[in-house]
């Protein structure tokens, strides 16, 4: 089974510095790390990931990929290796599309948990699911969401002791919120001193309205006026460098379907939408590449997306 190894740190890094050699993750600049245990879920960031997909699947893809170390010897070797590992990819992505996957929760750091449980429960209307406090690694957790977390996307909030303040960076864009009516959802959080930075209005070269507010933090947050919705945490958006790769990556490692793409030349920006079934009904990541743009701050403050995929993992036991 995945283990990550545990490292003392007062601070949980985010994943985007990750490196799988051998089955064994790291992180690349020498980030120590908090524990992670994945017994029943993968877990992803994709700020500037660029983690080749067999060695993602690297987890105990060992047994698959044993041929992977005799590189060197006679082209025929070679071509052995080559096959046996064009055959371990097509092995592992069947594995992908067979089992039935979600977003579970996202992951990111605040400087003040209770202030931000109290924004997200009295002007987003989410519910406190949970909280853990992990005294011998120095960091408190909450969780929060419109529902249980065995049924619904949730946020996981991170408190590292002592810390006050993060750097969001540019690569993470916002979370998206469906709300059936966005115009008086603005009014509640204006009422309860919540920051908007976008008045409710249509999107930008379409028709959808739309409001941004602003947490505590900093982190921004979507409302797209829709109907009722099982999923009302709906989207996390990033932004990427190629978004060709980037689509390619969350096809093959993840088994993400690309919903649709929506490319708007006036204003420079073309997003894509992936995720496990329909907007209306999962939580979605939102891909978003500018023009011209290939690389990102990530700053400290995004950590990660946990996706459920059981019958993966104990295909790989």
């Amino acid at each position: 089974m995945v283990r990550i190894i545990p490292m003392a740190s007062s601070i949980r890094p985010s994943l985007s510095s990750f490196r799988f050699s051998g089955g064994v993750p790291s992180t690349r600049f020498g980030v120590s790390l908090s524990p992670f245990h994945l017994p029943r879920r993968l877990l992803f960031s994709h700020l500037g990931s660029t983690v080749p997909q067999l060695q993602f699947f690297g987890l105990k893809a060992s047994k698959l990929l044993r041929a992977e170390g005799s590189r060197v010897g006679t082209p025929l070797v070679g071509n052995v290796v080559q096959a046996s590992t064009a055959a371990a990819e097509e092995t592992a992505l069947e594995w992908v599309k067979k089992d039935k996957r979600r977003m579970l929760h996202v992951v990111y750091r605040v400087g003040d948990l209770d202030r931000t449980i109290k924004f997200y429960t009295e002007c987003l209307g989410m519910k406190l699911l949970r909280k853990r406090d992990i005294p011998e690694e120095r960091y408190t957790n909450a969780f929060l969401g419109y529902g249980p977390e065995d049924s619904h996307f949730v946020i996981e909030l991170t408190y590292n002791y002592g810390i006050d303040k993060y750097d969001i960076g540019t690569a993470f864009g916002h979370f998206g919120i469906a709300v059936e009516d966005v115009a008086k959802t603005v009014e509640l959080i204006k009422a309860k001193g919540g920051k908007v930075t976008r008045e409710p209005g249509p999107v930008k070269g379409g028709s959808t309205v739309i409001a941004f507010i602003e947490d505590p933090d900093g982190y921004k947050f979507e409302l797209l006026e829709r109907g009722p919705t099982p999923e009302p945490l709906c989207q996390v958006m990033l932004r990427v460098g190629d978004l060709g790769r980037s689509i390619n990556f969350y096809e093959k490692a993840f088994g993400m379907e690309l919903l649709r793409t929506r490319d708007n030349p006036e204003y420079k920006y073309t997003i894509a939408m992936m995720g496990y079934g329909p907007e209306d009904k999962n939580a979605v990541l939102e891909l978003t590449y500018n023009y011209g743009v290939t690389d990102y701050d990530k700053g400290n403050a995004y950590a990660q997306v946990f996706v459920d995929n059981i019958d993966f993992l104990k295909e790989l036991e």
